[in-house]
C-alpha cells in the first residue's frame, strides 16, 4: 500500500463499515485496471543489498524519482518513503526490506497497464544505474539472509515486524524477502463481487502455479517451486488463507466486514505517529472502549488502513485483489492482470470459470493451496492435473479478453499478453522449474547468474 490514509471521519457502526466497501459498486463501464509490482534492489557491482542511506542508497533512488517524475514526496518524518502521482493516480512505495513497488494507475486496458509498467522500468533504469542500482524479477530473494537484508523506516513495518515472530513462522520472510504482483479489478454489486471472490480464491493457486518464481533461499534451492507462496501458509493465519467462509450462503460485504472486524489490528495512525495495537479488537475501537485508546472512536482511516493489513489470497476492499502471484520478468508481469481481466472482466467467461470451481468442497481448494507452492502446475484437483485446469482457464481468459475487443495501435488485441502463460501451460513447467535447471547446469550450482538473467 503506498500510502495509509488520514481521514479522520468518525465511524461508530458496523453499518458504516458495510456501507464503505458498498460504495465501490461501478458500473461495468467504469471498471478499471490497477496493477501493482514489486522488485528486489541490488548492487550492480556485488550483487549486494541496497541500504535506505547512503550516496548510493534507496533514498537517493527515490529523490532521483521524484525529480524524474514531478511526483509527490511521500514522507514518514524526515524520510522520503515514496512517491505519489496526484494527477494520475499511481503511486511509488517501499517494501519492509527496499521492494520497490509500483502502484500502477487504474486504467481501462491491458496496454495501458503494460505501457505503464514499460515506462515505469524505464524511468526506474534512468535513475538507478547511474547509482550502481539493478532490480531483480523474482518472487523472494535469492541470495541474502534476514540479517543481510536493509529495514526500511516505516512505522507501521516496524509493529509488524514486533508481531509477526508471535503469530508465524515466516512473517518476517515476507516482509523482507518476498516479492508479487497483482492486479486490483472492481466489481459492479454485490453479487458480483461475490462471483469475483469465488472464482479469484478458487483459481488464484492456477495463478500461483503459472507464475510459481522463487525456488531459491540464501543461495541454495529451497525445496519449492514458490517459496513466496508457501510462507503465507505459516505467516498469521488469522489474516491470511483461501477464506471458505465466502463460499457459504449468504456470503458478501457484511461477512467480509465482519470477518475483517475479528482479524486483530496492528496499528492506528494518529498525525504521523503510529501506535502499536497489535493483536487487538476493532470490535473494541468501533465501541470507544479500545484499551490503548480508551474513549477514543473509530476514523474511516483506522478501517481503510486496517483493510489493508489483511491478506488472503483475495483482498476485498472497495475492489478486489489477486495476491497468489509470484513476481517475474516483463512479459509475466503483464500476463498477470491479463490473466484475470480475461477471466473476470466478461461476462461468459466468468460464468464458465464458476461452472468450473463450483463443485469443489473447502477441503478441496485448501489442499490444492496447500500442495501448490511444491509442486506448481504438477498439482492436483479432484483427479485432475492443475496444468489441464489452468489450460481451461487460460482458454477462458484469451476468449474474454478478444471480446473485450480492445485493440492496440498496431489492431492487436489483449489476448497477446498471455503468450507466456500459454508457453508454461504448453510445457507443463513453472517458471522455476526452469531457473533450477540453469542453476543445475550452466549456472553451476550458483545464484549469481540470476541478477543478469531476471534484472529488468
Amino acid at each position: 500500500m503506498a500510502r495509509d490514509t488520514l481521514d479522520a471521519t468518525p465511524i461508530t457502526s458496523r453499518d458504516e463499515l458495510i456501507a464503505w466497501i458498498e460504495q465501490g459498486n461501478k458500473p461495468e463501464s467504469s471498471f478499471r485496471i490497477g496493477t501493482e509490482h514489486e522488485k528486489i534492489p541490488f548492487t550492480l557491482a556485488r550483487h549486494e543489498p541496497v541500504p535506505y542511506e547512503g550516496p548510493k542508497g534507496i533514498r537517493k533512488l527515490l529523490e532521483g524519482m521524484r525529480l524524474l517524475l514531478g511526483w509527490e514526496p511521500i514522507m514518514e518524518g524526515e524520510h522520503i518513503i515514496g512517491l505519489a502521482d496526484v494527477t494520475g493516480g499511481g503511486a511509488i512505495s517501499l517494501e519492509p526490506g527496499g521492494q520497490f513497488e509500483l502502484s500502477g494507475a487504474p486504467v481501462s486496458t491491458i496496454h495501458e497497464t503494460c505501457a505503464e509498467l514499460n515506462a515505469h522500468l524505464a524511468q526506474v533504469r534512468e535513475v538507478a544505474e547511474p547509482l550502481g542500482i539493478g532490480f531483480l524479477g523474482i518472487g523472494m530473494s535469492p541470495k541474502w539472509s534476514r540479517s543481510e537484508t536493509p529495514v526500511m523506516p516505516k512505522g507501521r513495518y516496524k509493529i509488524m515486524a514486533n508481531y509477526m515472530p508471535k503469530v508465524g513462522k515466516f512473517g518476517l520472510d515476507m516482509m523482507f524477502r518476498t516479492c508479487t504482483v497483482q492486479v486490483n479489478l472492481d466489481f459492479s454489486s454485490e453479487a458480483d463481487m461475490v462471483k469475483k471472490m469465488r472464482v479469484g480464491l478458487a483459481l488464484q493457486p492456477v495463478a500461483t502455479a503459472l507464475f510459481a518464481n522463487s525456488p531459491f533461499t540464501e543461495g541454495k534451492p529451497n525445496g519449492f517451486l514458490s517459496f513466496r507462496s508457501e510462507i503465507w501458509r505459516d505467516t498469521d493465519n488469522a489474516r491470511s488463507g483461501m477464506l471458505p467462509f465466502a463460499f457459504e450462503d449468504g456470503f458478501g460485504f457484511e461477512a467480509y466486514v465482519d470477518y475483517a472486524l475479528d482479524v486483530p489490528m496492528y496499528f492506528v495512525k494518529r498525525g504521523d505517529t503510529y501506535i502499536d495495537v497489535a493483536g487487538t479488537s476493532f470490535r473494541d475501537l468501533l465501541a470507544g472502549r479500545h484499551p490503548v485508546l480508551p474513549g477514543e472512536v473509530a476514523t474511516l482511516s483506522d478501517w481503510v488502513n486496517h483493510l489493508s493489513t489483511i491478506f488472503p489470497e483475495v483482498r476485498l476492499k472497495r475492489f478486489l485483489e489477486m495476491r497468489g502471484a509470484d513476481a517475474g520478468p516483463w512479459a509475466k508481469l503483464c500476463a498477470l492482470p491479463a490473466f484475470w481481466v480475461g477471466l473476470l472482466y466478461d461476462r461468459d467467461s466468468l460464468d464458465a470459470a464458476f461452472d468450473l470451481v463450483k463443485d469443489w468442497t473447502a477441503e478441496d481448494r485448501q489442499r490444492l493451496r496447500d500442495d501448490v507452492p511444491r509442486l506448481a502446475l504438477h498439482s492436483e484437483i479432484r483427479g485432475h492435473k492443475l496444468k489441464e485446469v489452468a489450460r481451461q482457464a487460460l482458454a477462458l481468459s484469451s476468449a474474454g479478453l478478444a471480446r473485450r475487443g480492445f485493440l492496440d495501435r498496431q489492431g492487436r488485441d489483449e489476448t497477446r499478453f498471455l503468450a507466456p502463460l500459454e508457453e508454461t501451460v504448453f510445457s507443463g513447467r513453472a517458471p522455476a522449474e526452469i531457473l533450477l535447471d540453469h542453476f543445475q547446469g550452466d549456472w553451476d550450482g550458483s545464484v549469481e547468474p540470476a541478477f543478469t538473467t531476471l534484472a529488468y
